[in-house]
């Protein structure tokens, strides 16, 4: 069962530093996907070991999903099995706190950075939706910090 509570515990113990147990993706590409699957883990989500699934053993046994933006996106949406993240799309206002973002900034191609968000003051507006992350290490940052051309709020919805 995923306790959100859990998973913006762990994002706020590891935001700027990074976990032994697992390795930092951050001359790989970036670790922020890397990161927000550690945040799911910690609060909760088992990892699925299928080879297309969401699980993490070490750097040379580890799902795309896992570490990759757009992967994590279509396992996490596709998911119909008891294991690994399972996710739908939604409108910001339908988002809660442990639930993930992923960004499109201007100037991109494709969505290219995954976040938690780890507090709500307000769901109207992205001043108020805060973000926590890895690659660019920040902690309860605003969206509305980064230079958006796209973006997709993903519920999470394990139980």
């Amino acid at each position: 069962m995923y306790q959100k509570e859990k998973a913006v515990e762990y994002a706020t113990k590891w935001w700027n530093k990074r976990n032994p147990d697992f390795y930092n993706f951050d001359k790989l590409g970036g670790d922020c996907t890397n990161f927000v699957s550690q945040c799911l883990f910690y609060g909760g989500i088992e990892m699925n070991n299928n080879y297309l699934g969401w699980y993490y053993n070490n750097l040379n046994s580890r799902s795309p999903s896992w570490a990759g933006v757009n992967e994590f996106y279509t396992f996490s949406t596709t998911n119909h099995t008891n294991l690994g993240v399972k996710a739908k799309q939604v409108d910001m206002q339908k988002i809660n706190v442990g639930d993930v973002v992923q960004i499109m900034q201007i100037g991109e191609n494709t969505f290219h950075h995954t976040l938690l968000i780890t507090k709500i003051d307000d769901i109207k507006d992205f001043e108020h939706i805060f973000l926590t992350g890895h690659t660019y290490d920040v902690l309860n940052i605003p969206i509305s910090h980064y230079t958006i051309k796209e973006i997709r709020f993903l519920k999470i919805y394990n139980n």
